[in-house]
């Protein structure tokens, strides 16, 4: 299974592909037509599909699943391999920057109300040229279905034919949604589930410092800025490393 930069984590395929090679296979694809579904996985994420073959069946679809945590990386270490880290927020920014030079059209959906169109207007502040859209996403169950609100967002999408698809609603209900929902937009070319990339591009969170993140100390900052997040920082530093361990696929 190992390729160096490949391995596999309670069964799937995660692929440690740095940011530069990321963005060479959506632009390759989309030169041939074909759609690229990217999961930004992390710890958390794969915990959580481990638990529950409903979600691990739908990461099992996707294009790709890229190493966004430290914690997933150290994993492909210990498989054997050698994966890159290719940050959820900076493959946003790289797609955002690459729609803006393509004169591609993105969409945002999903996150609190109100952060989906602040996360626009800072999109077209950095990239003048952007054409970017922005929905609001309503409520979507944990396994993909959609309220009222939800299903005219999804409507409209559909009218504008984006060809990014950018979609926070968090796991596992961003993956179900672009699982159920990507064949009601033929001509978008790239779905990522983003989680709170929209937050920050908002300013309803802050990233942490550059030198925690170049050391993989992002958890200590959201532990310090959101104690909330507690369980899900146990589950991604203590949980998640025992099941690798104990893991046999």
């Amino acid at each position: 299974m190992n390729t160096d930069l490949t391995f596999s984590c309670f069964g799937l395929v995660i692929h440690g592909y740095p940011l530069d090679r990321m963005m060479t296979e959506v632009q390759t694809r989309a030169a041939r037509d074909m759609t690229t579904w990217i999961v930004t996985a992390n710890p958390e994420i794969l915990l959580h599909a481990k638990r529950n073959p409903e979600h691990w069946e739908v990461l099992r679809q996707a294009d790709f699943r890229t190493v966004d945590g430290t914690g997933l990386k150290f994993a492909g270490w210990f498989k054997g391999a050698r994966p890159k880290r290719c940050v959820g927020v900076e493959l946003a920014e790289s797609i955002a920057k690459l729609c803006a030079q393509n004169h591609w059209t993105m969409a945002l959906i999903g996150g609190q109300e109100g952060v989906a169109d602040k996360a626009a207007w800072h999109l077209r502040h950095q990239y003048p040229d952007i054409k970017v859209f922005s929905e609001p996403g309503g409520s979507v169950s944990i396994d993909g279905h959609l309220d009222e609100k939800a299903e005219a967002s999804l409507t409209h999408l559909v009218e504008i034919e984006p060809d990014v698809v950018l979609v926070a609603y968090g796991h596992p209900k961003q993956d179900f949604w672009i699982q159920q929902h990507r064949s009601r937009l033929p001509k978008t070319k790239v779905f990522i589930g983003v989680g709170g990339t929209l937050d920050f591009w908002s300013g309803a969170a802050q990233r942490a410092p550059q030198w925690m993140r170049t050391i993989g100390l992002e958890w200590l900052w959201r532990l310090f800025t959101q104690p909330w997040r507690w369980k899900r920082i146990w589950n991604a530093l203590v949980a998640f490393p025992i099941a690798v361990v104990t893991d046999r696929r």
